[in-house]
């Protein structure tokens, strides 16, 4: 004879198997946006800081995919994300060319710096000329660290050498900014780093700032919405809802006041 409560059990247990579809349900219907951006946005803690409140203020949750702007910008090339967020203006400039971007926005901008080994071998303390610095690094033989993975920053290290440089004392690490950054310690080399990751990096050991101030450090970054025209299952309007929240003044406040013990590592820069 069965048990009257088992009844009572077996209808329990469906409910419950219903509020768990009902739940998976309700997780598959999450809105949201992918954005492919460069590892200094997301080493810096920046998206940390200023997601949270477009989320908020939207529904939307933004899913970051952290790569090198080269990287960033094939994935939105093929389609892969909803909007890009990265810092080389040549190649945004071609991204654009080719189609496969809407409209790129200023967003912010912060610089570059060599930061090296206290001990400085190659004597470039001080120097406010980033391209006579490396070519004093270079003449010392003096260990250098490069990211060499076509990021931003490997970019814009690239067009201040005289040429392409190769040997013993020149590593490509093919890494982001917070490995670059480790590698250099471990060599006592040098480096170029953005200032964001820089000030958000603390694992310095000996290594220090050296040369900053040259306006060819300048760093500019650009958001940019995928084509939807060229992929039609990009999510054009919570795309765009980002984009505009973040070059519009809620969004350039939110990176305005996003500061590390006191300092401001991003400069809003959207019109």
């Amino acid at each position: 004879m069965r048990r009257p409560w088992t009844r009572w059990a077996f209808l329990a247990l469906l409910l419950l198997i219903g509020a768990g579809d009902a739940q998976g349900t309700a997780e598959g219907q999450e809105r949201f946006i992918t954005l492919a951006s460069t590892t200094s946005t997301a080493n810096s803690g920046l998206f940390d800081a200023i997601l949270p409140q477009f989320t908020a203020l939207s529904g939307i949750t933004v899913r970051v995919v952290a790569v090198g702007t080269g990287a960033a910008l094939k994935l939105g090339e093929r389609g892969d994300v909803d909007v890009v967020l990265v810092h080389a203006r040549g190649a945004e400039d071609r991204f654009m060319a080719a189609g496969f971007g809407v409209a790129r926005r200023d967003v912010m901008f912060n610089d570059f710096l060599i930061v090296g080994p206290k001990a400085d071998p190659a004597a470039i303390a001080g120097m406010t000329d980033a391209p006579e610095a490396l070519r004093r690094i270079a003449a010392a033989r003096a260990p250098f660290v490069s990211r060499g993975d076509d990021s931003g920053t490997h970019r814009a290290e690239l067009r201040l050498w005289d040429a392409p440089q190769s040997g013993d004392w020149y590593r490509e690490a093919g890494a982001g900014m917070g490995a670059t950054l480790n590698t250099a310690r471990a060599m006592a080399a040098y480096t170029l780093a953005d200032r964001g990751t820089w000030l958000s990096f603390a694992n310095r050991g000996e290594l220090i700032a050296l040369v900053e101030g040259d306006a060819r450090l300048f760093n500019p970054y650009g958001v940019i919405l995928v084509n939807p025209a060229r992929y039609p299952h990009i999510k054009t309007a919570d795309a765009q809802a980002f984009v505009d929240w973040l070059t519009g003044p809620q969004g350039q406040a939110a990176i305005g006041a996003f500061t590390l013990g006191g300092v401001q590592l991003f400069t809003p820069s959207a019109d």
